[in-house]
């Protein structure tokens, strides 16, 4: 017989404790802030929201797993604190200018594999859930394909900023077409990583990172195939 339970939409699933490791998430994100600050004294007041969008964008993975069955691990809100860090500091600290072209690329292949890492695990997410059984080549498909996503979106981002405010961030074809090549090779560390992974059957591994439902929880529903009476007794 096979068996689902499904718990009751109020019960809230409970998270593994931090270690101590996620308060370097939270450095990170105070760094951000000042950078922010810094800004305003500067009166670099378009630096100044830009940080400060990019430290909400940092809390979007712990709000994210709020209504998820999912917790991230703490690496990865490391990586994307870091990810954001990286681009306010390379226009705050002008870094982009100063060590250009390599700071830039540094910024894409933080933020690619960060992005595939995460794919990888909203992979794993779906696959636990029953949506989908997870193949190392179809893996590796989703996680370049999210990596390159992001990738272009990022560069379109960026046009337009150029367009509309006339700054520039796309230094042209090349520029361009080098921060995507960056992108792809990062996401395929990722997909290689996860390919892998799959092909091994490890992916129990990682079954910690999901959260459960807590302790003393009764499932609201059970699913299956029909239990003869007869044989019950």
């Amino acid at each position: 017989m096979y068996i689902c339970l499904k718990y009751p939409p109020n019960v809230s699933m409970a998270c593994p404790n931090s270690p101590r490791g996620i308060y370097l998430t939270y450095i990170i994100q105070g760094l951000i802030l000042l950078s922010a600050a810094s800004s305003i004294l500067a009166g670099e007041y378009f630096l100044a929201i830009s940080a400060t969008f990019a430290f909400l964008l940092t809390t979007t993975p712990s709000l994210m797993t709020r209504n998820l069955r999912l917790c991230l691990p703490w690496e990865i809100n490391l990586l994307v604190a870091v990810s954001f860090y990286i681009h306010v500091m390379g226009h705050v600290g002008e870094y982009y200018v100063t060590l250009a072209p390599y700071y830039d690329k540094l910024a894409h292949i933080v933020a690619s594999v960060t992005v595939g890492l995460i794919a990888f695990f909203l992979a794993l997410l779906a696959e636990r859930r029953g949506e989908i059984q997870l193949t190392g080549p179809a893996t590796a498909v989703f996680i370049l394909t999210s990596t390159l996503a992001a990738g272009a979106v990022w560069e379109i981002y960026e046009f337009a900023v150029d367009q509309i405010f006339g700054t520039t961030l796309q230094l042209g074809n090349t520029d361009t077409m080098s921060d995507l090549i960056v992108d792809l090779a990062g996401g395929a560390i990722v997909a290689a990583f996860a390919a892998i992974v799959v092909a091994r059957g490890e992916e129990h591994r990682f079954v910690r990172f999901f959260a459960e439902p807590p302790s003393g929880a009764e499932p609201s529903e059970i699913l299956g195939d029909p239990i003869d009476p007869a044989r019950s007794r």
